[in-house]
């Protein structure tokens, strides 16, 4: 019997130290430089601000609880999670190239002597080791670049986690605002019901004319479709909703009545341009850089000589004392020259550059994308903020406009056409009121999903 643990020990200690060519083949990474436009630039957020988690800032339970209801349950989360999962066993995998692959067995025989019946056993152990020394860093890239796209992929779950958190809040806001615009509709139905039967009393008693009644029929019919529009549209909004929680509709999954209408928080001014870095799709690109630039020196490295220590330790030779000595001689060193593919490694070796300036390109991409947003959300928030009180001024002229119209049609004073559009200029009117305050609510969200943020994504087991 012997004991392994000593030898192994040595034998791969001693590899160890006969590396030492791998930073021949390792590139020092260097972040992409990325020229801002002075417009951009401009547009700065305060260090202080907090904007995590920015649903909460809102003040809704409902909609905080919807969230992480989603977040646990959806299965485009669940998909990434298994993505990242995948990734990190990869990577896992990738990191056993640094240690020898070694196998044992054992074997046993028994005999008996024919002459004086004496039985003998005897046992023999064996034990193979084979190591391939990273001479040029091609392992230790492999790793790296596994290890990278690791870190990508989780910077991937999080981008999800984030787009469906704004995804949820703005179909939350979406179902409360045409819930909205149908409690509207239907009061603005009602209405239009009331002005024809004047009308067609109008119309019986001789003051008005049949056209009189058609225009009112005809204005009634319209809302009554555009109402039914609407129902249609809330009833593919609870479906989406839905869907992003994997539950069916008759789970009341969300039970919102009326668009918020409390006060929507504020952004402070000044936020710092490099805030965008939080960004995951960002931090996903500028992985994936390094994930390339691995990639690209395995690649070259993988056309250089290779050593590989292989051997069979047997516990009834010689071996281990002589492995204990020199373990290189007895093990045995396999050199292969792969650097004779001269043609295919210059391929290859462009091929994988082509991979990194492409990574790099879309670093680029990624982070002029992540300015403009910030850059427009910014823009339509103040634009939607301007709007408001416009709206509201546009509405109160409407409101008083129609009440004088209506008191007029009923004197006389003025045709039903000129009411009927005075009707329609005050539902507009708070129509848009509304539809401003929807968008404020998204505007709002686009800001702070555009601004990036900690990680939100549920911690993984």
């Amino acid at each position: 019997m012997f004991t392994t643990k000593p030898t192994l020990i040595y034998v791969c200690l001693s590899a160890f130290f006969l590396e030492g060519c791998g930073s021949l083949t390792h590139s020092e990474f260097e972040a992409p430089q990325v020229s801002i436009p002075n417009s951009w630039q401009q547009q700065k957020v305060d260090t202080s601000t907090n904007i995590d988690p920015w649903w909460k800032k809102f003040g809704d339970a409902q909609l905080d609880s919807l969230i992480q209801t989603v977040l646990e349950q959806n299965s485009d989360m669940a998909l990434a999670t298994l993505t990242l999962q995948k990734a990190r066993l990869q990577a896992g995998l990738s990191a056993t190239d640094r240690y020898p692959d070694i196998s044992s067995s054992t074997s046993g025989s028994k005999s008996k002597d024919l002459k004086n019946g004496d039985t003998s056993k005897s046992y023999s152990t064996s034990l193979s080791i084979s190591y391939e020394l990273d001479l040029w860093g091609r392992v230790s890239s492999e790793i790296d670049a596994n290890k990278w796209a690791a870190i990508a992929s989780e910077e991937d779950r999080e981008a999800t986690a984030q787009s469906l958190v704004s995804t949820t809040a703005s179909l939350y806001w979406q179902i409360g605002y045409l819930k909205d615009r149908i409690s509207l509709s239907t009061k603005s139905i009602d209405y239009a019901k009331q002005t024809l039967s004047l009308t067609e009393n109008q119309y019986r008693s001789g003051a008005v004319t049949q056209l009189n009644v058609l225009e009112a029929k005809r204005s009634l019919a319209g809302q009554e479709s555009t109402h039914s529009e609407l129902l249609q549209q809330l009833h593919e909004a609870e479906n989406s909703i839905a869907t992003l929680v994997n539950q069916p509709l008759d789970n009341n999954v969300v039970a919102i009545n009326s668009l918020p209408d409390r006060q929507i928080p504020a952004i402070k001014a000044g936020v710092p341009s490099d805030i965008l870095v939080r960004r995951p799709d960002v931090k996903s690109a500028l992985y994936s850089i390094k994930k390339a630039l691995a990639t690209k020196d395995a690649t070259f490295a993988a056309y250089l000589p290779t050593v590989t220590l292989t051997g069979d330790l047997g516990s009834s030779s010689s071996q281990l004392s002589n492995l204990l000595n020199n373990p290189i001689a007895t093990l045995g060193a396999g050199l292969v020259l792969p650097f004779l593919e001269w043609n295919q490694m210059k391929i290859n070796d462009k091929i994988a550059d082509i991979d990194y300036q492409s990574a790099v390109v879309t670093y680029r991409q990624t982070l002029y994308q992540a300015y403009e947003d910030v850059d427009n959300a910014l823009s339509a928030k103040e634009q939607y903020d301007y709007q408001a009180t416009k709206l509201k001024e546009q509405y109160d002229a409407a409101a008083a406009a129609e009440k004088i119209y209506a008191s007029q049609y009923r004197y006389g004073a003025v045709s039903i056409q000129d009411w009927l559009d005075a009707q329609e200029t005050l539902r507009e009117s708070e129509e848009s009121l509304l539809e401003n305050r929807y968008n404020r609510y998204n505007i709002q969200a686009t800001v702070y999903q555009a601004l990036g943020g900690s990680d939100i994504a549920p911690v993984m087991n």
